[in-house]
């Protein structure tokens, strides 16, 4: 959605438009669009008064929003409804009084944004460890709450050791784990019984990437992370394997067939696709945008 949210802003108002952070972490994607004349900042400051800004699909923080006020900026929210209802989440939470705790990565986009709803509220934990060394008041109200593109298993077992040590914790009543997200890591742990490594067409930046490299190397297959075909080398198989082939939520379809196309003419590869589900939902574009 955020990325067809770029491509519409475009054709509809022309260039610039500007995008705070990246649109998503894809760097063919990226680079795509700046091409096309979008404009990608970290600071509002950068962005001229009355200019057009898009928020990229990792959500931003309630003082961005100000700032762009501010400016008289005029702003296209193509942030992720998954995202959304986390930052819905801590608010409601956090005016019921709980203090919340977020597994999630520090510094990543998504909880950059998720954090700044509520600061004073939320302690973030990255690992078992660190939920080891919690502590609060008897009485103090707790809730969890998680990013969208993290391990699925990772944060089962970790939600688990946060029920074990504080039986009165609450949470959603679904995971906050995003479907596509999700999705692929199933068919990971479900295709990769017979094969001898797994290629992960992903940028490095891209979490929800790096978590389906990580799901593999823990089941003892060898994995790959490569952004595109041009990191796939000739060292990097002998030909005789087979591999599994998946991709990270934002990966365009034609890099990943073009990584395809890669195996098929440097390694004589032949292609079998399987199917583990079928994804139907879709998310509208911005209000902003139109429904088209």
């Amino acid at each position: 959605m955020a990325v067809k949210a770029l491509d519409a802003a475009l054709q509809r108002f022309g260039k610039p438009v500007y995008v705070y952070h990246e649109i998503v972490h894809n760097t063919w994607v990226v680079d795509y669009f700046r091409q096309q004349g979008a404009c990608f900042v970290d600071l509002i400051d950068k962005v001229p008064a009355g200019s057009r800004l898009l928020f990229s699909a990792h959500g931003v923080s309630p003082e961005i929003r100000f700032q762009t006020l501010e400016r008289h900026i005029k702003t296209i929210d193509a942030t992720c409804p998954l995202v959304n209802a986390v930052h819905q989440a801590v608010l409601y939470y956090a005016s019921k009084g709980y203090t919340i705790i977020l597994i999630g990565h520090r510094g990543h986009d998504e909880v950059n944004g998720t954090m700044s709803e509520a600061p004073e509220s939320i302690r973030i934990v990255e690992n078992e460890q660190e939920i080891a060394n919690l502590s609060f008041q008897p009485n103090e109200k707790l809730a969890y709450l998680t990013q969208t593109t993290l391990s699925v298993e990772e944060t089962a077992k970790m939600i688990e050791l946060l029920r074990q040590r504080f039986p009165a914790i609450v949470g959603p009543s679904a995971a906050n784990i995003c479907y596509a997200t999700q999705n692929r890591q199933n068919a990971v742990r479900e295709l990769s019984v017979d094969v001898d490594a797994v290629l992960v067409i992903g940028s490095p930046t891209s979490s929800n990437s790096r978590r389906l490299a990580e799901l593999a190397e823990s089941l003892g297959i060898c994995s790959y992370l490569v952004d595109g075909p041009n990191d796939i080398t000739q060292e990097l198989f002998q030909g005789n394997e087979t591999i599994l082939i998946t991709a990270g939520a934002s990966a365009p379809e034609q890099i990943v067939q073009d990584c395809v196309q890669v195996l098929q003419t440097r390694f004589q590869a032949t292609v079998e696709e399987k199917t583990t589900c079928k994804e139907s939902l879709s998310f509208r574009l911005p209000k902003e945008l139109g429904d088209n």
